[in-house]
């Protein structure tokens, strides 16, 4: 009996204290970065008039409108006015959007839009990160070879005033701003919402150059709210820096390996990771080299442990076969077309000044990769690549273990092709504003 007594006793203590410890986590004034996978109030688009990036768009819309509010930006009335036209030709009722216009909005609302945060007491914030267009000076120190004077003008003219947006998109919901000198995108923030922050080498130090990796972990912990923050090396070879030669005459757009492309959490203890398989990493130069980068960050994540000090689980995620399209390098690119098999190459493109010559046969290499979704209420936005030519067995593999991690949310499969040739997918097309939790 005096056992029983006991048991009773220990047990309750562990109880009350478990509810102080969770009271004092949800009463907390300390604002933190939830998880994806956790409740929203809306999702954030950007419009653009590149047509190639209007259908991915209007699908995206088309399947997010029955399940969560959208919120669209504009660069401009006139863009605005043609946008909702649009909508309301596919009867989806425009009154149920919410529409800003934002001077040099950009499509990928990922990246340059806001990053939100959220404490126990019911109030949000976003944080206002750095923005240098993915590293642009770079890139263009190497296409002009160092010129000063053309390299300071055009970065000057890419930049515009993009890095406002995530501030500005705060002041229309009437929220604070934390502001950083951390140059970040929010393609490479990824949270368990608990407490761990996975990011990427590749990215986090070319935006930050002449800032330590202690001053940048200061910060991020800072801004975010986490404090265990895990650097793996490099993302997928298809995601290489701006317009870049990976191989031969294989090229393709990236921004230096963003975490959205390669590696997500699913819940707090669990991490899918993009992978291919041992019986295929010779198959072709960007499985081998995908093999390698991911076999390298297998090791980081397997040595690694969570806030709380515990593993995680990680489920190794098929990538698709590498797709690319055949094309040539001609006077000047024609990409407008929503067709992207007529697209060509411009022969000013780079990735060095006057490398590229007319009639120069390209492979067009796409950023594919099926981690590139959107996770948000009862629902998952992810791409498929079947049509492409990708494995059908892989893409059945891929979807099963999406029902599996997320059995209460329905699966959408969307062919997003044109951004996946410029370089992204649908969770970089969009940004998730979370739902604050009032108690």
């Amino acid at each position: 009996m005096k056992y029983i007594t006991l048991t009773l006793v220990i047990f309750l203590l562990i109880s009350c204290k478990n509810e102080k410890s969770e009271d004092k986590n949800l009463t907390s004034d300390k604002f933190y970065m939830p998880a994806e996978y956790e409740k929203q109030d809306a999702v954030w688009l950007g419009w653009s008039d590149y047509p190639p990036y209007q259908k991915p768009f209007l699908d995206i819309t088309k399947a997010l409108y029955p399940k969560i509010p959208i919120k669209v930006i504009s660069n401009n009335q006139a863009s605005l006015e043609r946008l909702k036209d649009t909508l309301t030709s596919l009867n989806l009722d425009i009154a149920k959007f919410q529409f800003s216009i934002i001077p040099d909005n950009r499509y990928w609302m990922r990246d340059h839009g806001a990053t939100y945060v959220i404490n126990g007491k019911g109030e949000k914030k976003v944080v206002d990160f750095g923005w240098t267009l993915y590293g642009n000076k770079e890139w263009l120190e190497n296409y002009y070879k160092g010129n000063k004077d053309s390299v300071d003008i055009y970065y000057k003219q890419a930049l515009g005033k993009t890095g406002m947006v995530d501030s500005i998109m705060g002041a229309v919901e009437n929220l604070k701003s934390i502001k950083t000198d951390v140059n970040m995108e929010g393609g490479s923030i990824e949270v368990n919402g608990k407490g761990t922050l996975i990011q990427s080498e590749s990215v986090t130090f070319q935006r930050n150059p002449g800032k330590s990796r202690e001053y940048l972990e200061s910060e991020l912990k800072r801004v975010l709210g986490v404090s265990n923050i895990i650097w793996l090396k490099s993302g997928l070879v298809e995601d290489g820096f701006w317009w870049n030669k990976i191989y031969d005459n294989y090229y393709g757009w990236g921004v230096s390996g963003h975490t959205d492309e390669f590696v997500r959490f699913v819940n707090d203890s669990t991490i899918l990771l993009a992978w291919v398989d041992e019986s295929e990493k010779d198959l072709n130069p960007i499985n081998k080299w995908n093999y390698e980068r991911m076999s390298a960050n297998l090791k980081i994540l397997e040595n690694t442990k969570d806030q709380d000090g515990k593993p995680f689980k990680i489920i190794k995620f098929p990538l698709p076969d590498p797709i690319y399209l055949k094309t040539n390098v001609t006077e000047s690119d024609n990409n407008s077309s929503v067709v992207f098999k007529n697209w060509t190459v411009g022969k000013n493109w780079g990735p060095n000044k006057n490398q590229l010559k007319v009639g120069d046969s390209i492979n067009w290499v796409a950023a594919s990769s099926y981690l590139n979704y959107l996770v948000t209420n009862d629902l998952v936005l992810m791409s498929t690549y079947i049509d492409q030519g990708s494995s059908f067995e892989k893409e059945e593999k891929v979807k099963k273990i999406m029902k599996e991690v997320f059995p209460n949310r329905e699966l959408i499969l969307l062919d997003v092709m044109t951004i996946n040739y410029n370089g992204g997918g649908i969770h970089c097309s969009t940004q998730q504003e979370p739902s604050v939790k009032n108690n």
